[in-house]
């Protein structure tokens, strides 16, 4: 029997505080857990000494994988780095900032045991208020443009099919709306509560500005997409 591998994917732009320890609970998590994983940070360029640091660890955690860019490219190509790069059959994917809890990361694994998507969703969000009116903004807007019903389509806290990832030709923006495109190839979604935990260095890189302004265009596209799918079924004859 083939032994199920659990790839996940984390993009980095300056966290170089937060990689020790978020590195040590993922595999705690992980190694409690008895599955054979990989943990593959994807380094977005950082200013600080991110890099450094992974490169550092990379002697305590033999599951570690290090992809580095050479210029800042956005989080979207850094989940695609890492999606072509895994091994995994199951991809789950979180963000650098210790504001997502690896103990709900096997809440996931069981979950997709039954779907081809698990999203995380953040119920109790410690993030500033403005960053709370910002995301609810953002979610309301994209759901009701796009046709969605996901509460929390902002959380990085998922879990995928690889096979579903891999037909997917990611763009600039795309990884906030991938569990809109995996459904439009078929792929089975749900929700699950994750814990959402305040943050404890470093600073958010998203604002007002460019959460809602910059993924208005990709919301477009994504709706583009929608109403150009090809959704057909057929029965071959002979």
């Amino acid at each position: 029997m083939q032994v199920q591998i659990i790839s996940i994917v984390i993009p980095v732009y300056n966290e170089e505080k937060n990689l020790p320890l978020l590195l040590k609970g993922l595999a705690t998590v992980m190694d409690k857990t008895q599955k054979t994983y990989e943990i593959i940070f994807v380094n977005d360029a950082s200013t600080d000494k991110s890099l450094e640091t992974l490169k550092k660890l990379d002697s305590e955690y033999p599951h570690l994988r290090i992809i580095s860019f050479s210029k800042n490219c956005g989080q979207s190509a850094a989940f695609d780095a890492g999606f072509k790069l895994s091994r995994g059959e199951i991809v789950v994917t979180l963000d650098a900032d210790l504001q997502y809890d690896p103990r709900d990361i096997p809440r996931l694994l069981e979950k997709i045991r039954y779907y081809d998507v698990v999203c995380g969703w953040r119920k109790n969000r410690r993030d500033p208020w403005l960053k709370l009116v910002s995301t609810k903004v953002a979610n309301g807007l994209r759901n009701r443009l796009s046709g969605e019903n996901i509460k929390d389509t902002g959380c990085s806290l998922k879990a995928f099919r690889k096979c579903f990832l891999s037909e997917i030709k990611m763009y600039k923006g795309m990884h906030r709306f991938l569990p809109t495109l995996l459904k439009m190839q078929g792929a089975k979604v749900t929700e699950i509560e994750v814990r959402h935990l305040p943050r404890k260095y470093g600073r958010s890189k998203y604002n007002i500005r460019n959460r809602i302004f910059r993924s208005f265009a990709d919301l477009l596209a994504v709706i583009w997409m929608k109403k150009r799918n090809l959704n057909y079924k057929m029965e071959v004859i002979k």
